[in-house]
């Protein structure tokens, strides 16, 4: 499957977070259908209910943060595509996301040309 052919779910509860991400993501060509989500809760529903090829998810979030989302989304599928985004002050969450399956992350503030490898490289991953 080409990368331009992938739905992604964009999971923050910022929506100028959500935005920036979106643009990065269509001038890479990256995919065909971008879905937003504002929290964790939402972003569970959001991926069962679309199955995306990849999720982008915040860490930080009000009712289901994003290692809570992340978990209930490897319960769903284990197999599932998930990048967190995080602060630079967030390592420990980061390794800790990475244990439970996300594949990688992104921080914040975002590069434009990180975030398009980052992502990219894992819509390739088997």
């Amino acid at each position: 499957m080409s990368t331009a052919s992938s739905k992604i779910l964009v999971v923050d509860d910022a929506s100028f977070m959500r935005t920036v991400l979106k643009d990065i993501i269509k001038s890479n060509g990256l995919a065909t259908e971008i879905i937003e989500a504002g929290d964790g809760v939402d972003g569970v529903k959001a991926y069962q209910t679309s199955k995306p090829n990849l999720v982008t998810m915040d860490v930080n979030m009000p009712r289901a943060d994003g290692i809570q989302a992340l978990r209930a989304i490897m319960k769903i599928d284990p197999t599932a595509k998930v990048v967190m985004v995080t602060s630079v002050e967030q390592k420990q969450i980061v390794q800790d996301a990475m244990k439970l399956g996300a594949r990688d992350y992104i921080v914040k503030p975002f590069d434009k040309t990180t975030v398009g490898l980052v992502l990219n490289k894992v819509l390739r991953q088997k």
